[in-house]
């Protein structure tokens, strides 16, 4: 066995799932191919294969032995561009194509069917032959994409799209044909023909633009790169194409520019937009040591930070993608649709010769009638609109999410969401900050809050306890000037001692001096789950500071929204039972799972698994990983450079946990366009075949060929259009 490879690939050609189907059977026939996947919206291929076996020129060849073409698309700037440029080359043949159909096909249609209006049109010299004139480039030029896509599925031994307008349209071109050359005796259909392509090429160019709105997420972040950098080197600025940025680069940032890449300012300071890439609505100041992200917006001041991150390996590029892995993906649903898309033309060829056959011979139609009912199921009964039903609205939703720094990872994820019914959240980094923060300053009666919080300082200032950084932060924020300390030692165990303006001074869990005074408030602290640190002066209590670590801003109204949507709502963490408990006491949580180790968060939700739920697990997506994997849906909380990309199926970029409950509205609104696409898909399908059969005949409610066509088009354009409308969902 060789190294397993994977490649993608960018598809041309391909009008229908059935187009999609045949190019991935072909492909997993090829020898030394060992899985792929097509996905008809976003055009793109997914392979696995032995390099040993097969090559990448034989794969390509695969794809176009069966009428398709196709070229390796790789994850950078330039396959982007290529593939962009290729969708608007398609969209722009198809519009050239659509528009010559129409120029040829209206006055194919109004010599064919005009006499009734204006009755001299019949005496038109030749006129049957002026209509073969228009007809022939419409059927051979806009329409030689579905005889080569026929050809193509005929090599395979299948048949699809391109089968059935070919085997349509030429059935009634020939037929006009034979008449006009006297070979049979009978009326001349050739605007059915025309008119059919025109209408089949009109829906594909609508649809194909439609397409590309679903893509527009992908566009916005591409372009949020900058095309050059600001590099410092020898002392010098010069301004260099981003593909020369190195690791470890100094770069200026201007007022107003974009960042070109991941890394951390070094020298200078200003707000920076993060919107664009983590959804945070509020410039975020940085400063020296302060990481910044790729593609992000410098506001007003200057800096110079050095590069860490550069081309694929930056979280711009990451999240690009991942979003498109997760357009590309397929959702379980759509192994339905892709079955009945397998089985679909075949059978409807099937039912169209039967209906034909059973016309002309059982009911006694004409010949032409006969060739009118076959001609028009085989066209309305394309199954575009089938196929189109879950990728456009997988694309859509997830770019809807990508804008809103919801990073949805394919259609397993929004599948799954629809079932959850208990979120189970870790609590240290995910409903907290993770970090301690000064909570309370409780100075004894006849003491100052302000002084109190100076001598705590001042010694925490020597210490490297994981305490003191909040403690000094606190003290920062209330601009407290500090004291000198002197004789500062660390009493193990108990905490610091030191010297202040002569006095000494004592701050830890134990005091020297009398600390009866502190009882109360220290009872009362635990109870809330805090940490208590007593100061004593001169061997005097002086007061208390409480230390915990706090809320998210947003975890009370995210556990309050997923109440409101009858969830059931856990807390999982390794804290003692009483910090546990007093934090799920603030959220309104009454399921708490206290004392958990890391590694037995997985078995804890596989116990509520097996209790019948259906739980997606909230965590910081590093030390969670295997909870997040245990679950039926992981949902990981990230915040910049730090966002754990592959650690759950929802990757929140964003600190704000009201993200959860819009993640998991997103996706039920993705699903359930979804269900709704398939389902008029197929309602369009069960209910246009016996119109166009002519099964209604008796009550004179027939279907030409030509208005089929339109039928067809407009089904497949409705379905984008109805995923589309997932840009305007509410999902606040």
């Amino acid at each position: 066995m060789g190294k397993k490879e994977q490649i993608t690939l960018s598809v041309a050609g391909m009008h229908c799932a059935s187009c999609a189907q045949l190019i991935e059977r072909s492909l997993k026939k090829t020898i030394g191919v060992q899985s792929a996947k097509v996905n008809y919206a976003t055009e793109r291929a997914h392979l696995d294969f032995d390099n040993d076996q097969v090559s990448v020129p034989q794969i390509l060849k695969a794809v176009s032995d069966v009428g398709y073409s196709a070229t390796e698309y790789r994850d950078d700037e330039a396959s982007r561009a290529s593939d962009e440029r290729q969708k608007k080359k398609t969209i722009h043949s198809l519009k050239n194509k659509m528009l010559g159909s129409l120029l040829l096909a209206i006055p194919t249609a109004i010599l064919s069917m005009g006499m009734k209006i204006i009755p001299a049109i019949e005496e038109i010299p030749y006129r049957e032959w002026i209509q073969f004139a228009f007809a022939t480039p419409i059927q051979f030029w806009a329409g030689w994409q579905f005889y080569t896509g026929f050809w193509g599925a005929l090599r395979a031994r299948t048949a699809n799209m391109d089968s059935l307008i070919a085997i349509g349209t030429t059935t009634a071109y020939v037929y006009s044909l034979l008449v006009i050359t006297s070979v049979i005796t009978g009326d001349v259909y050739f605007e059915i023909g025309g008119v059919l392509i025109f209408f089949v090429i009109l829906g594909k160019w609508l649809e194909a633009r439609a397409k590309g709105k679903t893509g527009d997420a992908i566009k916005v972040l591409m372009g949020l790169s900058p095309k050059t950098a600001i590099v410092v080197r020898g002392g010098e600025e010069i301004e260099i194409p981003l593909e020369q940025v190195l690791v470890g680069d100094s770069i200026r940032v201007k007022p107003g520019s974009k960042i070109p890449v991941d890394g951390v300012v070094v020298d200078g300071s200003s707000s920076v937009d993060e919107s664009m890439v983590t959804g945070e609505s509020m410039p975020i100041e940085k400063k020296e040591g302060d990481a910044v992200i790729g593609g992000t917006i410098n506001k007003n001041g200057t800096f110079i930070f050095a590069s860490t991150k550069i081309g694929k390996d930056t979280l711009l590029a990451g999240i690009i993608r991942l979003v498109e892995e997760a357009q590309s993906s397929k959702a379980p649903i759509q192994r339905f649709a892709d079955t009945v898309s397998s089985y679909f033309v075949p059978t409807v060829i099937a039912i169209a010769l039967i209906t034909g056959i059973a016309w002309y011979f059982l009911a006694g139609a004409t010949l032409v009638s006969s060739l009118l009912y076959f001609v028009a199921v085989l066209v309305i009964a394309c199954p575009c609109a089938l196929g189109l039903a879950t990728p456009t609205a997988i694309i859509t939703g997830t770019g809807v999410g990508a804008s809103r720094g919801i990073l949805i990872k394919g259609g397993e994820a929004l599948e799954a969401a629809r079932k959850i019914d208990v979120v189970v959240f870790d609590k240290t980094g995910t409903l907290t900050r993770g970090k301690p923060a000064v909570t309370d300053i409780v100075p004894r009666e006849g003491f100052l809050a302000d002084d109190l919080l100076r001598y705590a300082a001042s010694l925490e200032r020597n210490s490297e306890h994981p305490l003191a950084e909040s403690i000094l932060k606190k003290a920062k924020e209330m601009s407290l000037q500090l004291w000198e300390v002197e004789e500062f030692s660390i009493i193990p165990g108990k905490g610091v001692q030191g010297k202040i303006e002569g006095k000494d001074v004592f701050l830890g869990n134990a005091t020297i001096g009398d600390s009866s005074h502190a009882q109360p408030v220290i009872q009362k602290l635990q109870s809330e789950g805090k940490t208590s640190v007593l100061v004593t002066v001169g061997g005097e209590y002086i007061g208390c500071i409480a230390v915990a670590d706090v809320l998210k801003e947003s975890a009370r109204d995210a556990v309050s929204a997923l109440k409101d949507m009858q969830m059931r709502v856990v807390m999982l963490t390794g804290d003692n039972s009483r910090t546990a408990g007093a934090i799920a006491k603030q959220l309104g949580i009454t399921d708490v799972l206290a004392e958990v180790l890391p590694q037995d968060k997985a078995d804890k939700v596989k116990k509520l698994q097996k209790q019948g739920s259906h739980v997606a697990f909230v965590g910081d997506g590093v030390n969670d990983a295997p909870a997040l994997a245990q679950s039926d849906l992981g949902i990981a909380i990230g915040s910049g450079t730090d966002v754990a990309l592959e650690a759950g199926q929802i990757v929140l970029v964003k600190n704000d946990l009201q993200d959860v409950v819009r993640s998991i509205k997103l996706s039920r609104k993705t699903f359930g366009k979804i269900v709704q696409n398939l389902f008029w898909a197929l309602v369009y399908n069960v209910a246009g075949i016996p119109i166009a059969a002519g099964m209604f005949a008796f009550a004179g409610f027939t279907l030409r060929p030509e208005l089929a066509g339109l039928a067809m088009a407009l089904s497949s354009v409705s379905v984008v259009g109805n995923s589309l409308l997932l840009r305007r969902a509410r999902i606040d």
